[in-house]
């Protein structure tokens, strides 16, 4: 019995970069918001019962944070203060290393997390986030 490799684009590895053994094949949307934001709701997640959070991206040059959602979210993504970038079909896929900028790192890389934050629990945890910075900033 002959067995043949698979030419499916998708599964190319990339010299240098280990994929993440969940994240391999599953194409994803990336939610952007203000780094203080974005940490707020990173607590608010990790301290959730039952709540995860998927991968996180730092850029510190732009004082972002890109919370990994699942593909189609981008769609129906309306949360003031952020945005959602869709993949489009062009096959965005998780590697363990970030992008080559310096100020760009994984916050949560994948592995570390689940496979990507659930959009409901974001969005209610970037609400959360944005009442308390609003309250902090109100105290002063």
């Amino acid at each position: 019995m002959e067995t043949s490799q698979s030419n499916d684009p998708r599964t190319t590895e990339t010299p240098g970069t280990v994929p993440s053994p969940t994240a391999r094949d599953e194409a994803c949307d990336l939610v952007t918001v203000p780094a203080r934001q974005g940490l707020e709701a990173v607590d608010i997640l990790r301290r959730g019962a039952g709540e995860t959070v998927g991968p996180v991206l730092l850029d510190g040059g732009c004082g972002t944070l890109g919370f990994v959602v699942p593909a189609g979210t981008a769609a129906c993504w309306d949360v003031p203060g952020s945005t959602c970038t869709e993949t489009n079909g062009r096959g965005l896929r998780l590697h363990l290393e970030a992008p080559a900028e310096d100020s760009t790192d994984w916050l949560l890389p994948p592995g570390e997390a689940d496979l990507a934050t659930d959009p409901v629990v974001l969005r209610r945890a970037l609400g959360e986030a944005a009442r308390l910075i609003e309250a902090a900033d109100n105290c002063r």
